[in-house]
């Protein structure tokens, strides 16, 4: 009976594997040729405070980075940021003119259809995860 109690508490204090985390309505933009970049938009929430720290494509992507744009003394600004808040419960829209994935050196034009693999990493409270989109590509 002893045991069997420790081995509860011990369970009880495990904490949660994975950070809990989902994400909808991604898109990318369409490109024409010679195009070497474009941007991808979701929505993302995370059940608990979260950050999103990183986004890694493939396909016709070489690079992606999540990039904030602002206006700044007047001017239009846009920057990486090294990481988004996720504040728990929120729903973060990454859009045209905000926060958004910028998709870079690009090896090939992005076209309507088409797919795009994302992977984000989404850290919280010293865990990590990794979610997979197939992000669908949009017309201009």
């Amino acid at each position: 009976m002893k045991q069997m109690f420790i081995a509860t508490l011990c369970a009880l204090a495990l904490p949660a594997l994975a950070v809990d985390v989902t994400v909808a309505n991604a898109w990318a933009r369409a490109t024409v040729p010679g195009q070497p970049v474009s941007g991808a938009y979701f929505d993302i929430t995370a059940k608990t405070d979260a950050k999103l720290t990183k986004v890694t494509a493939g396909g016709n992507v070489g690079t992606a980075e999540v990039h904030e744009m602002k206006m700044d003394k007047g001017m239009m600004s846009m920057r990486p940021v090294a990481a988004l808040p996720l504040p728990a419960g929120k729903t973060v829209t990454l859009q045209p003119n905000g926060y958004h994935v910028m998709l870079m050196d690009l090896k090939g034009p992005l076209k309507s259809g088409e797919k795009v693999p994302l992977v984000l990493t989404v850290e919280a409270g010293g865990k990590s995860q990794q979610v997979k989109l197939d992000v669908v590509v949009k017309g201009q």
